[in-house]
């Protein structure tokens, strides 16, 4: 092998050891974002509160796309990954009331 294709090897495997450290930071947030909009679920259900609330989602959504583009990141991709979970919290909610 040559010395170049062993770096490459080697750069490889520190790019892949940062991807896997970073999936399991980002596994054990989602984790714990999970476990306060669960909370937030059974004191909506609770107080008969609705399981959606529209306003807050529009204004997170615009939040996360401005940290996104701060972040160099598409913000188009930062929207459909906060709808995706925000669509998962509610189904969630929807759950408690049930």
């Amino acid at each position: 092998m040559s010395d170049a294709v062993s770096r490459a090897a080697e750069i490889l495997k520190e790019h892949r050891t940062s991807i896997d450290r970073l999936d399991a930071i980002l596994v054990f947030t989602l984790a714990e974002r999970f476990k306060h909009t669960q909370a937030v679920g059974k004191l909506k259900a609770e107080n008969d509160l609705p399981p959606s609330d529209p306003a807050r989602e529009e204004n997170q959504i615009a939040r996360l796309q401005e940290l996104a583009l701060q972040a160099d990141l598409d913000p188009e991709f930062a929207k459909k990954f906060l709808n995706f979970v925000i669509q998962e919290v509610i189904r969630h909610h929807k759950q408690h009331q049930s």
